[in-house]
C-alpha cells in the first residue's frame, strides 16, 4: 500500500483507517486556538494515525454506556475532540448528533428541545465542559444521559468494533429551523460519504494539494461536510478554527487561507461583506490569497455585489475573482448539491424582473427593471430538475419552480416525523412510476439555466402581492442599498395579512446601525426612500418599514435571518420598533 493509492469501503471509517496506514504520521487535522483578541494562534494537530486512535478509544467508551442504534450527542466545543467524537460515533455504530455547548448565546431553547428530541443515550463532552452541561439538563427538565468527556478517551481497546451498513444512520443533521421547527435529516453512512466524494470532485482536481480551512461550526451541515468528512475521505489536511474568533477578528480566517496551499472553504454571505468591513487596507498588504483555491458562498441568499466587492478587496492580496463560487446545499441532501466552478468567475444572469415575477427567467435589458441571479453551478453528482409546487408537473428551462432533488446524499427522512418525510421525501411527478426513485422536494425556489442552477428564494419565503411573486432577498436588497442606516443582511422582508383583509402586504424589518438609532422624523424619511426604491425597482408598494434595534432580527443557529419566526413577532406586536407611520 502507498500513500497514494485509494482508498476502499463503503464506511467513513473505513477511509480514516486507511489513510492512519498509508498516511500514519501526516498531518490530518489541526485546530488553531486565539486565546485573546490580539493574541497569536496556537496550532494543535493530529496525525492520521493519532486521530484514528483517538476515535476508536472513543468508540471503545460509547460502546460501554450505549449500543449501536442509540443517539449520542455531542455538546463540546469547537476542535480536536470534537472531530474525534464524531468519528468515534461512525465507529461505533452510534447515531451522532452534533450540537453545541450551551454556552452558545440565543440557542438555549434549541439546544434543549433538539436534546428531548434526539432522546441521547449519551452525551459527549469534555471534563471541563461536563458540570455546565449536566446542569443546562437539570434546569431544563432533560432526561437523563449517560456523559461521556472525550478528553480522558485516549487509547482504544483491543475489543471488536461493529461495522455498521452503509443504509445505517450515520447522524442527525437538524435544520437550522429557518422555515420550521428544527428537524434532525438522517443521514446515512452512505450518505456522507457520497456528498464528500460529490464536492471533492467538482472543488479539488486530482494531483493538486488541498487543504480545507473552515470557520463554520461543525454542527452545521457546511462545515461539517467542508471540515470533516470531506478531508477523511480525500486523505488531505483539514485545519479549523472557532467561529467566535473568526467574528472577533475575520483577518484570522484570511491569514489561515493564505498559510496553506489549494485552500478551500465556506461561509454564508454575510462572512464576506464582514471581511471586507472589518479587514484595512494595511492588513490586505499581509495577506497572501494567491494559492486559495475555493470559497464557497452559500447558505443564505449570495449577492453578486457581495462578491465583487469581496474581490476587488482582496485583489491586492493576489485572490483571484474565479475561486469565489456561489453554491447551494441543504441538510436534506447531506448538504452539498451545486457550485459554481473554481475555474471561472462568477457568473450573474441580468434578469427580467417582470417576467421573474410571473414564474420566467427571461434575460433583462438595462432600461427596464432587471433582477441579477448568480449562477450556483450544475448539480455534483446528482439530478436535479424544477418543478411546479401546487400540481408537482416537471416544468421546462427557464421556467421558476421548486427545486427537487434525487442521488446517493438524500438523507433517509426525518428523524420521529413519519408525515413530513413523506411529504418531503421519494415523491413523484404526476404519471410517474414509483419504480423510478423519488425525489427530494427542497422548498426552494429556482429555475435551470444552461443546465446551472439559479436560486431565487424559498416557497415558503414568497410574497404575493396583487397576484404577482416577490422574492424577499430581492427586496431585502434594495432596502439595504438605498438605507444607510440598515445593518447588511440585518433585515428581512415579509408578507402579512393586509388591513383590509385582502391579501398580502409587503413590510421590511430591519435592524438599524449601531450608534444611528433614528427618530420618528428619521424614519419616516427612511420609510419614503424605501418605498421609492421598491417601487423603482419591483413595482410593489412597501406597506411599512420597521426599524428595530441591532440584534432584534431571529436569526438561526446558521446565522441565517429566521423569516418565519420574524413575521411571527411583528404580527405579534414583538417588534419594539421606530415609528416611521404609514
Amino acid at each position: 500500500m502507498t500513500s497514494d493509492s485509494p482508498p476502499t469501503g463503503p464506511l467513513l471509517t473505513d477511509h480514516l483507517r486507511h489513510w492512519a496506514t498509508a498516511r500514519a504520521h501526516q498531518r490530518a487535522f489541526t485546530h488553531v486556538d486565539f486565546p485573546g483578541p490580539t493574541a497569536p494562534g496556537t496550532h494543535r494537530s493530529l496525525s492520521w494515525r493519532a486521530l484514528d486512535e483517538r476515535a476508536r478509544a472513543v468508540a471503545d467508551g460509547l460502546l460501554r454506556v450505549t449500543a449501536p442504534g442509540e443517539r449520542a450527542a455531542l455538546v463540546l466545543p469547537q476542535g480536536l475532540d470534537y472531530v474525534s467524537a464524531f468519528l468515534g460515533c461512525l465507529y461505533a455504530g452510534v447515531i451522532a448528533v452534533p450540537l453545541f455547548t450551551p454556552e452558545l448565546p440565543g440557542h438555549e431553547g434549541r439546544l434543549a428541545s433538539v436534546l428531548r428530541d434526539c432522546e441521547p443515550a449519551c452525551l459527549l463532552v469534555t471534563s471541563a465542559g461536563g458540570p455546565t452541561v449536566a446542569a443546562f439538563a437539570a434546569e431544563h427538565g432533560l432526561p437523563e444521559a449517560a456523559q461521556l468527556p472525550v478528553d480522558e478517551l485516549l487509547t482504544p481497546g483491543s475489543g471488536q468494533l461493529p461495522s455498521p451498513a452503509p443504509e445505517d444512520i450515520a447522524y442527525l443533521q437538524y435544520t437550522s429551523g429557518s422555515t420550521r421547527t428544527p428537524a434532525g435529516v438522517m443521514i446515512s453512512h452512505a450518505n456522507v460519504l457520497a456528498n464528500a466524494r460529490q464536492g471533492i470532485a467538482a472543488l479539488t482536481p486530482a494531483a493538486l494539494p488541498v487543504t480545507t480551512v473552515g470557520w463554520l461550526p461543525l454542527f452545521h451541515d457546511m462545515g461539517l461536510l467542508l471540515s470533516v468528512a470531506a478531508p477523511v475521505t480525500g486523505g488531505f489536511p483539514s485545519v479549523l478554527m472557532d467561529p467566535v474568533a473568526f467574528l472577533e477578528e475575520p483577518a484570522r480566517w484570511l491569514r489561515l487561507l493564505g498559510g496553506y496551499p489549494g485552500a478551500i472553504s465556506a461561509a454564508p454571505n454575510f462572512a464576506y461583506d464582514y471581511c471586507v468591513a472589518r479587514t484595512d487596507e494595511d492588513t490586505v498588504d499581509e495577506l497572501r490569497l494567491d494559492r486559495v483555491r475555493a470559497l464557497l458562498n452559500g447558505s443564505e441568499p449570495v449577492r453578486g455585489t457581495t462578491l465583487e466587492r469581496f474581490a476587488a478587496h482582496f485583489a491586492p492580496a493576489g485572490l483571484a475573482p474565479e475561486a469565489l463560487c456561489p453554491a447551494y446545499g441543504l441538510a436534506e441532501a447531506t448538504v452539498f448539491v451545486t457550485s459554481d466552478s473554481p475555474d471561472r468567475a462568477p457568473v450573474t444572469v441580468h434578469c427580467s424582473a417582470a417576467a421573474l415575477a410571473e414564474g420566467r427567467v427571461e434575460p433583462g435589458t438595462p432600461g427596464e427593471g432587471r433582477t441579477a441571479l448568480l449562477v450556483c453551478g450544475p448539480p455534483a453528482g446528482q439530478e436535479i430538475r424544477v418543478a411546479d409546487p401546487a400540481t408537482g408537473a416537471v416544468l421546462g428551462p427557464g421556467a421558476v419552480g421548486e427545486i427537487q432533488l434525487r442521488g446517493p446524499n438524500i438523507g433517509r427522512g426525518y428523524w420521529k416525523k413519519g408525515r413530513l418525510s413523506a411529504d418531503c421525501f421519494g415523491v413523484h411527478a404526476p404519471g410517474e412510476g414509483a419504480g423510478e426513485g423519488g425525489w427530494l422536494r427542497t422548498g426552494d425556489l429556482g429555475a435551470l439555466h444552461e443546465g446551472r442552477l439559479l436560486v431565487t428564494g424559498r416557497l415558503k419565503d414568497l410574497i404575493i402581492v396583487d397576484g404577482r411573486n416577490h422574492y424577499p432577498q430581492d427586496i431585502e436588497e434594495t432596502v439595504q442599498s438605498a438605507l444607510a442606516v440598515v445593518r447588511r443582511d440585518r433585515l428581512t422582508a415579509v408578507g402579512v395579512p393586509a388591513g383590509d383583509g385582502a391579501g398580502e402586504e409587503l413590510v421590511v424589518i430591519a435592524e438599524h446601525r449601531r450608534g444611528l438609532a433614528p427618530g420618528p422624523a428619521e424614519a419616516h424619511e427612511a420609510l419614503a426612500l424605501a418605498r421609492a426604491a421598491v417601487s423603482a425597482r419591483h413595482g410593489v408598494r412597501l406597506a411599512d418599514l420597521v426599524l428595530v434595534a441591532p440584534g432584534a432580527v431571529p436569526r438561526t443557529s446558521s446565522g441565517k435571518v429566521a423569516r418565519a419566526a420574524s413575521r411571527a413577532r411583528l404580527t405579534s406586536g414583538g417588534f419594539a420598533a421606530v415609528e416611521a407611520g404609514r
